[in-house]
């Protein structure tokens, strides 16, 4: 069980509620939060995180990633205390999980609504389980090609928060793109702290993330545009909202101090956590300021 504990990675899951906690802060200050499409939310959500991680760990082993000497965290397959059979099963076990808490969140959600929407919405979750799975597993994982951060701008910002958002509200607003792209950006700051670790390993395994192909003094400048774009992102949201909200400023520093030690750590994987944990804490402030 400890392994399994392990391979899910609990210290990502922060970062993965980040975007459903924005979008239902949105939601709640338009007068349309629910709790139960809350609580689905952060289950699906969880569940979709945890097949990530495994398919992280199953991938990456599969594929050469996961070498001996690599320098994060010992990974479940690769250390051998779970078999990629083993793995395989965790995953397609989490992907029942998925389809179970989605599709009941999309039926409380659209009960009311058009069929049309629960069908797209539907194949939105299914393209989210894929994008999960084919990050470093599979035949071709465009982890390996370097679209890692894109996936991660996309289902951790705009997908995460405007999705969300939508569940409750049944609407868009394009001002909101604003909070998501800054979630979308912090959150590919985490995994840009994870690549620049193994830059190393990635390299040899022929993983051409950013920082493996920018090199890490370009990956490191990379890494403040990140922070830099999502705090400015915020601040720009909040001036044209015109509603006096910048509790949130107080977790800048947060991101100045993390950008700081990336720059000067050569093993940045304790920024890892700070970050998500950061980026959680930046969305409940900035939550706050707006219900009060």
């Amino acid at each position: 069980m400890k392994s399994w504990l392990s391979a899910a990675r609990p210290r990502t899951l922060p970062l993965a509620l980040a975007s459903i906690f924005m979008g239902s802060f949105l939601a709640a200050f338009a007068g349309k939060f629910d709790w139960l499409i809350f609580a689905l939310c952060c289950l699906t959500t969880i569940a979709l995180q945890v097949l990530s991680n495994f398919a992280n760990d199953y991938g990456d082993t599969q594929n050469g990633a996961d070498l001996v000497g690599r320098v994060g965290p010992e990974r479940a397959v690769q250390s051998g205390a779970i078999s990629p059979k083993q793995m395989f099963n965790g995953i397609i076990f989490l992907a029942i999980l998925c389809l179970i808490f989605g599709i009941s969140l999309l039926y409380f959600a659209f009960r009311d609504a058009s069929s049309t929407i629960f069908w797209y919405f539907l194949g939105l979750g299914l393209l989210s389980m894929l994008a999960a799975y084919t990050y470093t597993a599979g035949k071709k994982p465009y982890g390996y090609a370097g679209l890692g951060d894109i996936s991660v701008l996309i289902f951790f910002g705009l997908v995460g928060v405007l999705g969300s958002n939508f569940l409750f509200t049944k609407t868009f607003d394009w001002l909101n793109f604003l909070p998501a792209l800054s979630c979308g950006l912090f959150a590919t700051g985490v995994l840009n702290i994870n690549n620049i670790r193994d830059i190393e390993s990635d390299t040899r395994a022929g993983k051409k993330t950013i920082p493996a192909r920018l090199g890490r003094d370009k990956a490191v400048i990379y890494h403040w545009i990140l922070l830099i774009l999502g705090m400015s992102s915020i601040l720009i949201f909040s001036i044209l909202q015109g509603k006096n909200n910048f509790q949130y400023i107080l977790c800048f520093p947060l991101f100045f101090m993390n950008g700081f030690k990336v720059s000067r750590l050569q093993n940045p994987d304790p920024m890892l956590k700070q970050m998500a944990l950061s980026t959680l804490a930046f969305v409940i402030l900035f939550g706050v300021g707006q219900l009060l």
